[in-house]
């Protein structure tokens, strides 16, 4: 099963332009991403849409922070991109007349909430300052290129 690296690559996207002098185009981001411009320029919206990016159209344009890296958490980007599920396992539904198989999946659901739930609760704790100051700037940090690092 695919994982759903929304989450990561924004908060990737959004350290650079931290620390990125002047706005980051679409193309910009795409590039260091290796994804599609207009995927990049949707994601980007809903970040826009949160408050969390502004957006400047036409030459010199681009996408920079609306608000400090300190002043956003984990859970405020999770939450932008679409609160993808935070786990790939989850219930089966093949038996559904099955007693075992009700249990079993109840259990499943109590015990995958109980855990979402603590896993937000530490997203809200976590700031992409926090993030960003675990590594120091350096050029590959500082450009809007491709990031190897």
């Amino acid at each position: 099963m695919r994982q759903d690296s929304r989450l990561s690559r924004m908060l990737h996207v959004l350290i650079h332009m931290g620390r990125h002098d002047g706005p980051m185009t679409s193309d910009m981001i795409a590039s260091m991403l290796d994804a599609n411009p207009v995927v990049i320029r949707r994601t980007m919206a809903g970040l826009r849409d949160q408050g969390y990016v502004c957006s400047v159209k036409g030459h010199g344009g681009g996408w920079t922070l609306a608000r400090p890296l300190g002043e956003l958490t984990l859970l405020d980007i999770h939450r932008a991109v679409g609160e993808p599920s935070i786990f790939a396992v989850g219930p089966a539904y093949d038996m559904p007349g099955c007693a075992i198989e009700k249990a079993v999946n109840a259990t499943l659901r109590d015990v995958f909430a109980d855990a979402e739930q603590r896993l937000l609760e530490r997203f809200a704790g976590v700031t992409l300052a926090d993030i960003a100051a675990g590594f120091p700037s350096t050029p590959s940090t500082e450009k809007g290129t491709r990031c190897d690092g």
